[in-house]
């Protein structure tokens, strides 16, 4: 520590600026010599702490910087996180809000184009289908259904055609003109009285044994779809829709009086037993070795 008795003019590199750092470090160096030496005379300390001053006042002294952020280092066994879109909360204030994509346009058809769909669809439909389903099927405006709808019925009336198409409740269905039912009606007629077909026969016959049963599970019994002879049956009166299956939601079918009274039964108990017509296992297990 040098004595301030023999003053001299401070040199530039005395003037060169100080931080509050090096006065600390120094001001720590100072007194732990004094504690080794055993110099605990407050004169010392006051001598000490007047160069200090002095040195300040005639040194400038660095400003302290403020820190400077590290960035975290990134752990490299780590999976990048994916990018969230930001919610409404996390966009600051005066930004417009992130919006929802919009659904695809839906497109305007051709008058024929959209005319043929209409039929096509109120044909292989069993019951009054709704606007929005029709439009959903051709992928077009709901607008414009309806008003296909309306020219289509228009144009029916118009040419007097066999059809004529009706709003049902909430849908639209095809039915028959009126001034056609005696010929729809010679024709049922007449097909009460003509033989059931092979395929008509077996189709029956599931039905009667498994009642109440789906068209999807007799079409997979015979192993060919049902549907043509499903709907000759249930108009010759032979079977009819008794409730819904609760697993799939189809129909389920069993047959009715009137198939007691053409095959001169009283009850479904009277049927003949199937085990007698059923084939041998050996004979299966011939024709069928994987089985």
């Amino acid at each position: 520590m040098t004595e301030r008795g023999d003053e001299q003019a401070p040199s530039e590199e005395e003037r060169a600026p100080i931080s509050w750092e090096a006065l600390a470090a120094e001001l720590a160096a100072t007194r732990e010599l004094a504690e080794r030496q055993g110099d605990d005379d407050p004169a010392t300390w006051d001598a000490v702490a007047a160069e200090l001053a002095t040195r300040v006042a005639e040194t400038p002294v660095e400003a302290h910087p403020e820190p400077v952020p590290v960035p975290p280092t990134p752990d490299e066994d780590a999976e990048p996180e994916a990018p969230q879109d930001p919610t409404p909360a996390d966009v600051p204030a005066g930004e417009p809000q992130p919006e929802e994509q919009p659904a695809e346009p839906l497109e305007l058809l051709d008058p024929v184009e959209l005319q043929g769909g209409l039929e096509a669809l109120l044909f292989v439909m069993d019951d009054p289908v709704d606007e929005q389903t029709l439009a959903g099927a051709l992928r077009c405006p709901v607008d414009q259904v309806r008003e296909g709808l309306a020219a289509l019925a228009e144009d029916y009336d118009r040419r007097r055609a066999g059809l004529v198409l009706r709003r049902v409740g909430e849908g639209w269905r095809l039915y028959t003109r009126e001034e056609h039912a005696p010929v729809v009606e010679r024709y049922l007629v007449d097909g009460q009285k003509s033989r059931l077909t092979q395929a008509a026969l077996e189709t029956l016959a599931v039905i009667a044994y498994r009642q109440p049963v789906t068209r999807a599970r007799v079409s997979a019994i015979r192993g060919v779809g049902v549907d043509g002879v499903m709907r000759t049956l249930i108009t010759r009166g032979l079977v009819h829709e008794v409730g819904t299956d609760p697993d799939s939601g189809g129909g389920l079918y069993a047959t009715t009086p009137l198939f007691l009274e053409r095959l001169g039964l009283e009850s479904l108990a009277e049927l003949p037993d199937l085990a007698p017509f059923l084939p041998e296992t050996s004979a299966m297990l011939d024709e069928h070795p994987d089985a």
